[in-house]
């Protein structure tokens, strides 16, 4: 572990700089403070590398998982009449529960099974991921707070007093008093309630009106009336330094650069603005009260999500994984992976951390800075405690605007703008009527619209069934044929054999049979580690490959593209029509291979490589 130690130093304490404004800022998104996502990046960095399967993944809060522990909290917070503190255990109970429950996925086995989910699947969810974090970032960027505005919060009140009624004839009714015998006694609970307990409640019902993308789309009108142009200010400078810095050098995270001269130049003028919740100083305390309060029956309803964040993180944290694989030519262990994001997920949350997973610009940074080991990430925990104990004081005077800012510039980057771009180009193969659509788009669009606007767990089960039942029909359609993409040593069809003993050592001949999709694009992708040394040329036979999805089309271009900057020669024989439409709409072909590199049958391939074997001679 030791060997790399300089490289992993270095590319710890850089990702950890980078996780730093990240993590804040996940922190305050999720509704549990700024020190909740500071204590998540801390434990699962330094966990999650210490157990896991990948050696340079740095783990931490991230966007999709901040997105559905928005939706955890708040429903706990408004069941606890909007007291934090009070609904803070079931919340970390639900958290801890996920960990558990990713460690028992790792523990099955499961980490092989997360390559079947669908491209379109994943896109749509991750562009609704950046438009729920973009939209409902909106009002604290112009510095509005619904439970603030009184006149929004007075609308509220005649249903805070039909909720505060119903919980008073509920308590009667746990202790069996009959309300319509003993009337006085209701008469006598209803006046407890103060002026104040009603505020509160109508407070409670307004924050949870104006959540998710619907609630902060209700409340926009009253926002634009009411902007706080200071904060407004802060958080475009906080976006135009983000994106401007990063023009001038990409050395230095822009995110950083831009939390410090922003908030900087707001604390150092001395101007009113609104600091995030205060850091609490020292060292982390376990919550205890997830074990000493416990209750099933608060955490019974959130079972189900528990698993979605623990389903979502190991999707999150894998395809991280197989970026890492690709940047340092490695291979990660799935479900190791898995345990350690879950044991990292489960001690975050008894510290009172939100959930996360592998974060792919924090391991990008760190293998960039020359992390090689497990030892990076846990250097990048260790920096953020440390940066904890030193300036938690300092950190709480950072303008709560800077955070929205920061976290729309991640919006704005999360969403998967490879999948949008190719809405247009991809083939239509489903009519509606008179309508012609295309399948793959139409998954993408439900994901994403579900996701946004209704839940995301929801969205992407329907996602996957539509994915399914879509696939199911292509293929009874296309061939009964069972999808053979072979990984290992070829088998030499018949007008293979005969080849000349030059050509057989220095051309490499792939088969695929059957459809390229979403299933057997892992097979395929191993292609670039299958190729002898002394081969520079590769045929790919595709006469037996009907048919290509949107993820057979990306592994093909990956694969392609690997091959190309090894100075390979990709030859291409007897593509069928719907596999050559696709890859000519995103370029493949002429971009990646050339039309004359391209034969309707093996012997004019042959004939090709024969006759520029012996221009080369």
């Amino acid at each position: 572990m030791f060997k790399h130690l300089k490289g992993d130093l270095f590319g710890g304490i850089t990702a950890g700089i980078v996780a730093l404004p990240l993590a804040l800022a996940f922190g305050v998104s999720s509704g549990l403070g700024p020190s909740a996502g500071l204590y998540g990046a801390i434990f699962i960095s330094f966990f999650a590398s210490l157990f896991g399967g990948t050696s340079t993944q740095i783990s931490g809060p991230t966007a999709p998982m901040t997105a559905v522990s928005m939706v955890v909290i708040a429903g706990i917070v408004a069941i606890n009449d909007g007291d934090i503190n009070q609904a803070l255990p079931a919340i970390l109970t639900v958290f801890l529960l996920a960990g558990i429950m990713q460690v028992g996925l790792g523990l099955i086995g499961l980490g092989k099974y997360i390559k079947y989910i669908p491209y379109p699947v994943v896109s749509g969810f991750m562009t609704a991921i950046g438009v729920i974090i973009l939209v409902t970032q909106i009002l604290p960027a112009v510095g509005y707070y619904p439970k603030e505005d009184t006149a929004y919060v007075n609308q509220f009140m005649p249903e805070a007093e039909e909720r505060i009624l119903e919980n008073i004839l509920k308590e009667e009714a746990g202790e069996g008093i009959l309300v319509l015998e003993n009337f006085e006694e209701t008469i006598r609970r209803a006046k407890r309630i103060s002026p104040a307990d009603m505020q509160k409640e109508a407070s409670t019902l307004a924050a949870k009106n104006a959540s998710g993308v619907i609630g902060s789309f209700k409340v926009l009108p009253r926002a634009l009336k009411n902007i706080n142009w200071l904060e407004l200010g802060l958080a475009l400078a906080t976006i135009l330094i983000i994106y401007g810095f990063k023009r001038i050098t990409t050395a230095i995270p822009s995110t950083l650069v831009a939390l410090i001269i922003v908030s900087g130049a707001a604390f150092g003028f001395g101007v009113n603005y609104r600091p995030i919740e205060q850091i609490p100083s020292g060292l982390p305390i376990p919550n205890l009260e997830i074990f000493t309060g416990f209750q099933l029956s608060s955490i019974t309803p959130y079972i189900f999500t528990a698993l979605t964040l623990a389903l979502l993180g190991a999707i999150d944290s894998l395809l991280t994984s197989v970026v890492a694989d690709n940047m340092t030519q490695t291979k990660h262990k799935p479900n190791k992976e898995l345990v350690g994001q879950g044991i990292g997920n489960s001690i975050a949350a008894i510290f009172g951390g939100i959930p996360g997973a592998g974060a792919t610009i924090r391991t990008v940074v760190n293998i960039n800075s020359g992390g090689k080991t497990k030892l990076s990430g846990m250097v990048a925990g260790i920096l953020l405690l440390i940066i904890l104990l030193a300036l938690g004081p300092v950190a709480s005077q950072i303008p709560a605007a800077v955070l929205a800012g920061i976290l729309v510039t991640v919006g704005i980057g999360v969403m998967d703008y490879r999948g949008l771009k190719a809405i247009p180009h991809l083939p239509k193969d489903i009519k509606l009527g008179p309508l012609k659509l295309s399948s793959e788009v139409i998954i993408m669009l439900v994901v994403m619209v579900l996701s946004s606007i209704w839940n995301l767990v929801y969205a992407v089960g329907i996602g996957l069934v539509i994915a399914s039942l879509m696939f199911m029909k292509k293929i009874g359609d296309l061939t009964a044929q069972r999808s053979d993409v072979k990984p290992l040593r070829e088998e030499a069809w018949s007008d293979e054999k005969n080849l000349p003993a030059k050509i057989k050592e220095e051309v490499f001949i792939k088969h695929i049979k059957g459809p390229l999709f979403f299933g057997s694009t892992n097979e395929f992708q191993q292609l670039a580690s299958q190729i002898p040394n002394n081969a520079s040329t590769v045929v790919i036979r595709m006469g037996r490959m009907q048919y290509m999805d949107q993820s057979g089309l990306y592994a093909m271009e990956d694969v392609l593209q690997d091959l190309l900057r090894k100075d390979i020669t990709v030859l291409l024989v007897n593509i069928l029509d719907q596999p050559k439409y696709m890859m000519e709409r995103i370029d493949i072909i002429p971009d990646l291979i050339p039309e004359e590199h391209i034969f309707k049958n093996f012997k004019a391939c042959m004939d090709w490589i024969g006759n520029n074997n012996t221009d080369d001679e």
